[in-house]
């Protein structure tokens, strides 16, 4: 069986979502066709704050990402905002990274050593 090349992509999680944003979000990710194999980072910086509608969104884009056998990875997570995903127990689901670039190596790393 063959699988498609995975997409690799960085987006901007916002500061404050609202219900149009975190629609748009999740649909972007759920846009993927089932063989994409998503490889998706998300860019955290401006999220100081991480409440459950947030936490549910992030939850949400891995669920999407993993039904295409891809995977959601976080970077630049605030003080905040990253100790309330340890506090809630999402920081032992996500590899959280503190920079984008050291997010989008560790997906190359992964297709480097499965090759």
């Amino acid at each position: 069986m063959r699988h498609r090349a995975s997409v690799l992509e960085v987006k901007e999680f916002p500061g404050a979502l609202n219900a149009p944003q975190r629609r748009f979000i999740l649909g972007e990710v759920q846009s993927y066709p089932l063989d994409e194999r998503p490889c998706i980072v998300l860019d955290c910086s401006k999220m100081n704050h991480m409440d459950r509608l947030s936490i549910q969104l992030l939850l949400c884009c891995l669920e999407e990402a993993i039904k295409r056998n891809g995977d959601v990875k976080l970077s630049a997570v605030p003080a905040e905002a990253r100790s309330t995903l340890k506090l809630t127990g999402v920081d032992r689901i996500f590899e959280i990274f503190e920079t984008n670039a050291e997010a989008v190596n560790s997906f190359r790393q992964v297709s480097i050593d499965t090759a």
